[in-house]
């Protein structure tokens, strides 16, 4: 714990008084018009007519929303992947993230196989120190197995602030694991209290699926979507859930990119499995008709696992299931390449290296196609790009949420305001933006950062290095309240079986466990007698 509070309270902040007046206050389950009071880098005040020292700086959010900082849960900053580096690290991505009006950012580990997930996480941990911009976190993948990785994956919970980890299903030979070793990582998860994050693909089948594709002389962007079809992803997404469930296991499904895949998610949902889901900004926004654009950078550009759907409704039924809360959240999963890169795989679409930008345009895309469409309210829209990561990830409620001793990570919203998108101006990394020239309405007027004013009407004012790594708490209530609950039943109901039948409180209980018998058993029952006259006379024969 003392590591906890060191950690979280070791600020290094340049933070001032900063008094928001006059806005509307949207919190993931309700909105109110209040004044918001930070000092210390936290929020101290939220109400009316607050009484606060002098000196503080007044915004004016008359006619605009004050939302929670974004949480980007799912970005790729200064990795290699496919035998290409990401063009932002952890200072432009950052910087990127907060212009969007993100204020956290949760970024991959991604060690090789047979290499030390402890040793790669302090390397990372050593660039984005000096880098970050804003508060972020690390989730580390398990990309093979062994006593050494279980042992390494308590470590990074019990000392090092990590509290989930990524595990693929797809990538054969480089990162996927077989469903044994995914059965025994979501048992060390559940021990050590982690998030057991899923790329959920039927990795063998991808394999088949790309060897056919290219013996069929399909070597373009299309041939992503022909080698990995959606059944592809409801089946493995079905068979995760249940290796998560023998595993006793919350399971956390990410990068859902089809409505089959959700279905399975919605199906396990009622059957009463622990089980979340997040999606991407590009699959609730873009179609794989994209995959057959007659420019071929164009159709590189949209390549990303898994790939973008060919039926034009699901980045709408994407939507409407984030608005519905059957998908929990959704990430940017931010990883910039530019053409030159992708050209990498010209000749052969399984080297165009899988990715694309969208950090700084998450929040605005998901306001236009989800609050401005009417797929979600102002609140569902806190709900899947701050509350719920939160929620997830064991911050809340000092992330995502405004209110009295969280967190001053806070954004001045302009719903009515509206900008275009495009490469040409953009911070973060990469030649080309999935969504140019879209006009986004919903707009971050400022962004505060710990009680940093960092953004004001598109000027950046934050130093690099400044931001902090936020260690995430194991064992989050979202996710395992439920199955520390689960487990403590069915004891309990034996336990009780087997004291009423070794007592005569099975009497008073009215059944004879284990036996059949029952106490009723001495009263003559009544021998059935068929009906031929019933009351009302007798049914036609229709029935």
């Amino acid at each position: 714990m003392s590591f906890l509070l060191s950690s979280i309270m070791a600020a290094g902040s340049s933070s001032v008084r900063i008094l928001i007046k006059g806005g509307r206050v949207v919190n993931d389950d309700v909105t109110q018009e209040a004044d918001v009071y930070i000092e210390s880098g936290l929020i101290q005040q939220v109400g009316r007519d607050l009484m606060v020292p002098g000196g503080a700086k007044v915004i004016d959010a008359s006619g605009k929303l004050v939302i929670p900082g974004g949480i980007d849960s799912s970005v790729h900053l200064q990795q290699t992947f496919m035998n290409a580096n990401t063009l932002d690290d952890f200072y432009s991505g950052t910087k990127a993230a907060l212009l969007g009006g993100s204020t956290m950012v949760i970024a991959h580990v991604l060690p090789e196989r047979e290499a030390s997930l402890l040793e790669e996480f302090e390397k990372i941990r050593a660039h984005a120190d000096a880098e970050a911009c804003c508060d972020y976190a690390l989730h580390v993948g398990v990309t093979w197995w062994g006593p050494k990785v279980r042992r390494e994956m308590e470590v990074l919970v019990g000392e090092k602030g990590v509290n989930s980890f990524q595990m693929f299903m797809a990538y054969k030979d480089v990162l996927m694991l077989k469903d044994s070793e995914l059965y025994q990582a979501m048992h060390t998860c559940k021990n050590i209290g982690a998030v057991a994050r899923v790329h959920a693909e039927n990795g063998e089948l991808v394999h088949e699926g790309a060897k056919e594709a290219l013996d069929l002389g399909i070597s373009g962007p299309e041939g992503m979507e022909i080698s990995r079809p959606e059944e592809l992803e409801a089946e493995a997404t079905h068979r995760a859930i249940t290796i998560a469930n023998r595993a006793h296991c919350p399971v956390y499904l990410v990068n859902v990119s089809s409505v089959s895949a959700a279905d399975v998610i919605a199906a396990a949902g009622m059957q009463g499995k622990v089980v979340h889901a997040e999606t991407t900004l590009a699959h609730s926004a873009l179609s794989g008709m994209h995959y057959y654009h007659q420019d071929w950078a164009h159709a590189a550009a949209h390549v990303i696992a898994p790939p973008l759907r060919l039926d034009p409704s699901t980045p709408d039924c994407l939507m409407g299931l984030l608005g519905n809360d059957i998908i929990n959240v959704v990430a940017s999963d931010h990883r910039a390449f530019n053409t030159k890169q992708k050209a990498m795989g010209k000749e052969d679409f399984t080297k165009i290296p899988h990715g694309a930008a969208g950090v700084e345009d998450r929040m605005s895309v998901i306001w236009e196609r989800g609050v401005v469409a009417g797929k979600m309210d102002e609140n569902r829209f806190v709900a899947v790009t701050s509350s719920n990561a939160a929620k997830i990830y064991n911050l809340y409620p000092r992330k995502g949420r405004i209110v009295p001793g969280a967190d001053a990570d806070v954004v001045v919203w302009d719903p009515d305001a509206s900008r275009t998108i495009s490469a040409s101006t953009q911070v973060q990394g990469g030649d080309f933006n999935l969504y140019e020239g879209q006009r986004c309405r919903g707009v971050p007027l400022v962004t505060i950062s710990r009680g940093r004013l960092v953004c004001e009407s598109g000027v950046f004012t934050c130093a690099q290095g400044s931001g902090r790594f936020y260690p995430m708490r194991s064992f989050p209530d979202f996710l395992y309240k439920k199955m520390v609950q689960r487990e403590k039943v069915p004891l309990f109901v034996y336990e009780s079986l087997s004291q009423c039948h070794e007592s005569s409180c099975a009497e008073d209980c009215g059944i004879a466990f284990f036996t059949g018998a029952q106490v009723d058993d001495h009263i003559p029952k009544r021998s059935s007698a068929r009906i031929l006259a019933p009351p009302g006379g007798r049914s036609s024969g229709i029935w």
